[in-house]
């Protein structure tokens, strides 16, 4: 008999709270018992379009209500949901297509134009199907009406250790990678992390993160754990987050740095638009103390909650908070942590030789749990080399104190190694970002012959403010170890980041390298 699955909790919010907002998007809201009655309909169009238990369904959409009734109804079909970036190329959406074998492509008004080239290279996909408000070409099905003409079926009730979704990692350094998360990775996770971090059931979340992202997907799920509501935003915009704050009464918000950044200098911020605003959960990559230290002067009344997770671990392991700028001189050094490790995982630090290393020093964060992907899909050797005796070596460089709080000091592949010595790109981008003319940065390792690598930043300037090379490395020198300090400075309007706010580092090697060369 089926434990877990992940319309369990739609069920559940239908008989607790059936007439409250499930999600709220583009002016229109809708109960749990209508999004239970729409996501019936979606898998019955899907059973229409002849998907059965355990095949893929890709979605290539911006954030809607339309979006998560189709996860809803991926999973009461018993098929496989594969959110996929909208911000890719035509030939990384055709490869992740054909990799998987998805056996329908839902695209949303914004991807609409891609579709021809899509099925031009991806000619496996048997159907495709359209959910927005613009006229689709012949051979494309529109969304609403096959919805609206499609009869409600049986939820199938998979789950368990069944797969429910494949969430693509990577695309900038050669191919994406299919990360598979079963129901009981995202539904235990979520649930094990309510059970460490209580919210109350009137939280109102604004999801502007994607759910082609872990982050974004993890919070949803969350979300129809609790019977809670969802305001949705299809992507990141700083003015109409505000708005919607206000409009909504947002209680929850999750944010990348960058993202959050960019909310401060937003001309119309005004902190008291967003006095609904209890909770501020920031990850994805390491939060600058400066940063989050004129966050919480500027919302003094928001807890702030730093999360660390990624794909392969369904989301968040560990998390520190919520806290406010009263609290932050009594945390002192713990207020940079990510907190500890939560309920139902364990975590290890291990030097390069796999054995544990003493607090304080910094080695491989590695994790396992019921939250830990199943692996890679179609990829054995990958999941074999991510997943090593039962651990899943995350990639990531960090260390632990003596009371258990984890401190992430870079991605093991960002770290640059010059002279012999190791240096942590997060590291010397906090001393910069709080340098007063830097708005955002970026620090990478390129090429040197006399040091192996040599530390290089890439600095985007705010508006009016003018600092050159030499200033940067001199502000530098006041807080690093000369070898830390960068040695050579590149001026940009702006940073390449993902979808999902991260600065996209390989590419900035790539591009130094091509003007290196060239």
């Amino acid at each position: 008999m089926t434990a877990i699955y992940l319309t369990q909790v739609l069920h559940r919010a239908v008989q607790q709270v059936p007439d409250k907002p499930a999600t709220i998007c583009a002016g229109r809201s809708r109960s749990f018992r209508q999004l239970a009655e729409r996501a019936s309909r979606v898998a019955g169009m899907l059973r229409g379009l002849d998907v059965h238990a355990g095949d893929r369904v890709a979605i290539l959409a911006r954030n809607s209500d339309s979006y998560v009734e189709l996860l809803l109804g991926i999973w009461w079909v018993g098929a496989v949901a594969v959110p996929l970036n909208a911000r890719w190329s035509v030939g990384e959406v055709a490869y992740s297509l054909a990799d998987c074998a998805a056996a329908v492509l839902v695209v949303d008004d914004f991807l609409l134009q891609l579709v021809d080239e899509i099925r031009s290279i991806a000619t496996h996909v048997r159907h495709v199907v359209h959910v927005g408000d613009a006229s689709p070409a012949a051979g494309i099905i529109p969304y609403e009406p096959l919805v609206s003409s499609s009869s409600a079926i049986t939820d199938d009730r998979r789950g368990d250790d069944e797969l429910a979704a494949i969430l693509y990692t990577g695309g900038t350094t050669g191919s994406p990678k299919g990360v598979m998360l079963s129901h009981a990775n995202l539904c235990g996770g979520a649930t094990a992390r309510l059970a460490e971090m209580f919210s109350p059931r009137d939280t109102v979340v604004l999801l502007v993160t994607p759910l082609f992202h872990v982050s974004g997907l993890f919070r949803l799920v969350m979300q129809l754990v609790l019977g809670a509501s969802n305001v949705i935003e299809p992507g990141f915009r700083p003015d109409a987050v505000i708005e919607a704050i206000e409009r909504h009464g947002v209680t929850d918000i999750v944010l990348v740095p960058s993202m959050l950044q960019m909310l401060l200098e937003e001309p119309t911020f005004d902190a008291g638009r967003l006095s609904s605003l209890q909770r501020l959960s920031y990850g994805g990559s390491p939060m600058p103390p400066a940063l989050l230290d004129r966050a919480m002067q500027a919302l003094p009344h928001v807890g702030f909650c730093s999360s660390y997770g990624m794909t392969e671990s369904s989301g968040v392991v560990s998390v520190l908070g919520p806290f406010t700028v009263a609290d932050r001189e009594a945390m002192g050094k713990r207020s940079r942590s990510v907190g500890r490790v939560g309920l139902g995982a364990e975590l290890r630090i291990l030097d390069a030789e796999g054995c544990d290393v003493p607090p304080g020093t910094v080695g491989e964060i590695v994790l396992r749990g019921a939250a830990v992907m199943k692996g890679y899909w179609n990829k054995p050797a990958e999941t074999a080399a991510a997943l090593r005796e039962g651990w899943l070596h995350t990639g990531d460089a960090g260390w632990r104190d003596e009371e258990g709080h984890i401190y992430v000091a870079d991605r093991l592949k960002d770290m640059v190694i010059t002279g012999g010595e190791n240096v942590y790109s997060a590291e010397v981008e906090a001393v910069l970002i709080a340098h007063p003319a830097v708005s955002a940065c970026a620090v990478i390792g390129v090429p040197s012959a006399q040091w192996g690598e040599a530390v290089h930043a890439v600095v985007v300037l705010r508006p009016g403010t003018h600092a050159d090379s030499q200033s940067l490395r001199d502000h530098c020198r006041t807080r690093l170890a000369g070898y830390k300090c960068p040695q050579t400075v590149d001026f940009v309007d702006g940073l390449p980041l993902s979808a999902a706010g991260k600065v996209l580092k390989r590419r900035l090697r790539d591009e130094h390298v091509s003007r290196a060369t060239a």
